[in-house]
């Protein structure tokens, strides 16, 4: 019998952890993910581990296993990364080589070592470099081969995607309707035409979502990813934009350290800068597309009830118009733009957990 996603508890938990051949002591404590479940669990020998139970139908088996690849390609580099753990066959079906996929009554889940550690401190420039080297080392092995299966976070296809599926909700109110679309629209021109106009544009596997959220720091033992949910391949300026903030002038500073450790690694196209202002377009119409077809979800109305407002659509037109100038500008080399938190700071939240 399967098992509906909303009525995974603690008990079942624990179960579905002894089947893939780990014991819990009965202690674990739910973690902040919107998108997955996640829980932190205790075991009877003493250890710890996170478990990621996925939302059915977001990944398909092929992509979760690559995901898994990737990480065990960073491990075995030696850049600290939450890897996860070969699984048993106890009473789950386990796949992967190794096994790191279970699935479980009709859920698939996999386990991963606990981590701990803080937010970095990004307003030290040592650590932003830091940072960099640590991004540099993720994409020097990200390189090594490609993703088969992960999405491409290239062009304005994710753009579309996400737009189809606001459209499909109909949480888009009619009075904004059409303006929202135009400026979409011009929006994805724009981030289209910032890609065509790199035609050489290196692609490797990625992160994906490197925003402060999902770092931690050790001190003495510096940076390590806690999630590679959202791995997909695209250009190497994709996971060190979010780590910029405040004004122009401090997000060049901020992006010359990242830079400085980054090269101390691998090369760095710095065209590259100009599709900055292109993947935030981006990821704002994503974070859109991300919450119409996740409302279904009772979790989301609660977690974002001003999305579907009139004041909200107003707002994004706005912001759209914004992204469009601050496209051309970044069409000519204008200095980095001023990071601005537009509510989409995750995709999935997992980076919290």
């Amino acid at each position: 019998m399967n098992l509906d996603y909303a009525d995974l508890d603690p008990s079942k938990v624990l179960d579905a952890l002894d089947a893939a051949g780990l014991r819990g002591d009965g202690r674990l404590l739910q973690l902040n993910s919107y998108e997955n479940r996640v829980y932190l669990v205790h075991l009877e020998d003493g250890g710890a581990v996170v478990a990621k139970f996925y939302r059915p139908g977001r990944w398909t088996d092929e992509q979760l296993l690559e995901e898994h690849g990737f990480a065990r390609d960073l491990a075995a580099a030696e850049v600290p990364i939450a890897a996860p753990l070969t699984l048993c066959a106890a009473g789950a079906v386990v796949s992967g080589e190794p096994p790191t996929l279970a699935h479980w009554q009709g859920l698939r889940f996999a386990v991963a070592p606990r981590q701990g550690g803080r937010a970095p401190e990004l307003e030290d420039p040592e650590v932003l470099e830091a940072l960099g080297r640590f991004i540099a080392r993720i994409h020097r092995t990200g390189r090594e081969r490609p993703f088969q299966h992960r999405p491409h976070w290239v062009g304005r296809a994710p753009g579309d995607v996400a737009r189809e599926a606001v459209l499909a909700s109909g949480l888009l109110l009619p009075d904004v309707r059409e303006r929202w679309l135009s400026v979409v629209g011009r929006c994805l021109d724009a981030v289209q035409a910032a890609f065509d106009a790199l035609p050489d544009l290196r692609v490797q596997r990625l992160h994906g979502d490197c925003h402060p959220g999902n770092l931690l720091w050790t001190p003495g033992g510096g940076p390590h990813f806690v999630d590679l949910d959202d791995a997909v391949t695209g250009p190497a300026v994709q996971d060190l934009w979010m780590l910029l903030s405040g004004d122009a002038a401090q997000a060049r500073g901020q992006l010359a350290c990242l830079l400085d450790g980054y090269e101390q690694v691998l090369d760095f196209d710095p065209r590259e800068s100009r599709l900055i202002e292109p993947l935030r377009t981006l990821r704002m119409v994503h974070h859109s597309g991300w919450i119409a077809k996740r409302w279904d979800d009772p979790a989301f109305p609660v977690a974002f009830p001003w999305f579907g407002t009139p004041n909200y659509w107003q707002d994004q037109v706005a912001l759209l118009a914004e992204q469009l100038e601050a496209m051309a500008d970044a069409a000519t080399d204008a200095p980095p733009p001023v990071w601005r938190d537009e509510g989409g700071a995750d995709f999935d939240g997992d980076g919290f957990a």
